[in-house]
């Protein structure tokens, strides 16, 4: 028998546990949702989830659990592109350990260490330091296929519009360019971490030419850049990511600045990793969340050891501290950096410089961003904890919805959940976390199960005061009994 065959047989006898063990929780079964119309007739979408990656996956999972079942995923990537995993993140393997537990929504037999023993064994379990990258992304493809969820791909959010009671979406079909106008009652944006905002570039390396420079978020050809000279601006993973890939691709040398005096080395994020942290700090008053959420992000987060070894263990790999760029000039076919420790030359730069918060300068959210209320218009903190920075991200209410900027103005913005990195400042890790999903998503989707069944608590009363279905017939009585499981289908 062939390692293949091994594998093949071990994810069967698997998908067989998945399918009894959903069985076991009535997955899927009976519909509650009341069906909402447009004039022309055409059903309304009870749920959009823009976003079929890691988060978008959880989601659905999540509302097919609560038996909302009339829901669409979009996603502008190709299949099995969802995400940044094949793209821009640039990482051998995850930096979450290999046990956290996220869109399997603790069903046991969906988990990663339940698909990864099927088809290596538990041993090989026991032996694996970190999830490799390719690894997670063939799990979450298996994932999507044993639920039986569906991807449009190449589906792109354009526009997204109020329609009272309801939002209208703008997704345009990448393939024909045809425009369809969705409408929904709510629209979950789970599309990660560069959804939210704009990567950030200093302003002396965005003067400079493209031909010298790009962003981590960017696609970059390594292969272009071998045997050359190549400097990265940056302290966090991505940055040592990118500098690990060139190496890796055989560059001349790398040089990696860091603009603080030393290299983060705590990994804060280990510490908050707790039920309490992750699945309450949405409770926690506006104070307490700006204080906690200001430090975090102001250390940034470490990387694992293993990234650290990926770039050290190359002679041509130079990292410099307290060497922030303060100016870079084209000189012949080279780039001069200056820096507070001296200057340097390079070939091509790479800038790892993280993320500006701001919903207004997404194109899809034009006329949704400008109204949403950002924390600098709900809370002034005191004198010391001052950051504008995080004063730009979105103030979210308790069930990650929009909320507006002036009383009154935007009611509608409810109807949005961000479940991107934009959640950050309001619900902590969450919208772009494995670690926190088990929390985050339930949560999520628990706020948008509550407002169906409030929005349409009248047609409940009248299908409860109008339920009459006997639980059993006298002999000779005609008629339909209750069936002995209940069913409950009003789609």
């Amino acid at each position: 028998m062939t390692m293949t065959d091994t594998a093949g047989r071990g994810l069967a006898v698997l998908e067989q546990r998945v399918t009894e063990d959903l069985a076991k929780v009535a997955y899927p079964s009976g519909r509650w949702v009341t069906p909402h119309h447009i004039a022309d007739g055409s059903r309304v979408l009870d749920v959009l989830i823009v976003g079929g990656g890691q988060g978008g996956t959880a989601i659905a999972h999540a509302l097919t659990r609560q038996r909302v079942l009339n829901y669409r995923i979009v996603d502008q990537s190709e299949a099995g592109f969802e995400g940044p995993w094949n793209t821009y993140a640039r990482m051998a393997t995850l930096r979450s350990p290999k046990a956290v537990t996220g869109p399997d929504l603790d069903i046991p037999c969906l988990t990663f260490q339940a698909w990864f023993e099927a088809q290596h064994g538990a041993s090989a379990w026991e032996t694996l330091n970190k999830i490799e990258k390719g690894d997670w992304v063939a799990y979450l493809l298996w994932l999507r296929r044993v639920l039986g969820l569906t991807v449009e791909n190449g589906k792109r959010l354009e526009r997204i519009e109020p329609a009272d009671p309801y939002l209208v979406a703008s997704v345009r079909d990448l393939a024909s360019d045809r425009l369809e106008r969705v409408t929904a009652r709510k629209i979950v944006l789970a599309t990660g971490i560069e959804s939210s905002g704009r990567w950030w570039t200093p302003p002396v390396v965005e003067a400079l030419d493209r031909r010298y420079w790009a962003h981590t978020s960017e696609e970059i050809d390594f292969a272009a850049l071998k045997g050359k000279r190549v400097a990265v601006l940056g302290a966090g993973a991505s940055a040592f990511d990118n500098a690990a890939t060139a190496l890796e691709a055989g560059v001349g040398s790398v040089t990696l600045c860091v603009r603080r005096p030393e290299l983060q080395r705590v990994q804060p994020f280990r510490w908050l990793s707790f039920p309490g942290f992750l699945g309450h700090f949405y409770t926690l008053d506006d104070a307490w969340r700006w204080r906690f959420m200001n430090y975090l992000l102001s250390l940034r987060e470490a990387f694992p050891r293993e990234t650290w070894q990926r770039v050290a263990r190359h002679g041509n790999f130079e990292m410099r501290t307290d060497a922030g760029w303060d100016a870079v000039e084209v000189m012949g076919d080279a780039v001069r950096i200056s820096t507070p420790g001296g200057n340097l030359e390079a070939d091509f730069l790479i800038v790892g410089t993280g993320f500006d918060m701001d919903l207004s300068l997404r194109p899809e959210l034009a006329g949704v961003g400008e109204q949403v209320a950002r924390w600098s218009d709900r809370y002034a903190p005191p004198e010391g904890e001052e950051n504008p920075r995080l004063g730009r991200y979105p103030y979210l209410g308790p069930a990650y919805e929009l909320l507006e900027r002036e009383p009154a103005t935007a009611p509608w913005l409810r109807h949005i959940r961000l479940f991107t990195f934009g959640a950050t400042m309001s619900f902590g890790p969450s919208g772009a976390s494995i670690n926190a999903m088990k929390f985050a998503v339930p949560h999520l989707v628990d706020g948008i199960v509550r407002d169906l069944f409030q929005e349409d608590v009248q047609d409940h009363w009248e299908n409860l005061i109008g339920f009459q279905l006997p639980e059993f017939l006298f002999d000779g009585e005609e008629g339909e009994a209750a069936p002995a499981v209940p069913v409950i289908d009003r789609g």
